[in-house]
């Protein structure tokens, strides 16, 4: 077997903190109530959609299905794509810069269970649609919009 790279870290030792593509991918998951699944995440201690980088070899449903596991400890199937979200910009808390560009996944639960790390993931909470925290990037808030409106296959 061999060991994964960390493509984040190993680009960053490269280019500095330096504006690049960054590939993600994540999901949206509704319960059994049709409530929605949030991450509050450790790096920027606010809401968003579980998901996370891809690396190298990966396919966008692969990292996603990977990174809901990481960050939430549910097995997932995906069903569609929602979108693909590619012209938006962020800062990260230690000055890297990049373009992101996101896949997102409508994410069916077929195991696992809630679990959070305390480092990733601080909380996990279903929330109900007309219940609905602030999300912590513009993309997780299109992403949330294009899916409220039954969109599937966007892209912006």
């Amino acid at each position: 077997m061999t060991k994964k790279l960390d493509y984040i870290r190993f680009i960053r030792e490269k280019v500095g903190s330096e504006r690049i593509f960054l590939n993600f991918a994540g999901g949206l998951i509704c319960n059994e109530e049709g409530e929605v699944l949030l991450q509050k995440r450790g790096d920027r201690n606010a809401w968003g959609f579980p998901g996370g980088a891809m690396e190298l070899g990966e396919s966008a449903e692969e990292t996603a299905i990977r990174e809901v596991y990481e960050e939430t400890g549910l097995k997932v199937t995906v069903e569609h794509l929602i979108g693909v979200y590619t012209k938006y910009y962020d800062e990260y808390p230690n000055g890297d810069q990049a373009q992101t560009i996101v896949f997102f996944f409508q994410c069916k639960t077929v195991g696992g269970t809630l679990k959070t790390d305390g480092n990733e993931t601080l909380e996990l909470k279903y929330f109900p649609i007309d219940q609905f925290p602030p999300l912590f990037v513009k993309q997780h808030e299109d992403a949330w919009e294009d899916w409220l409106s039954k969109k599937k296959g966007c892209f912006r």
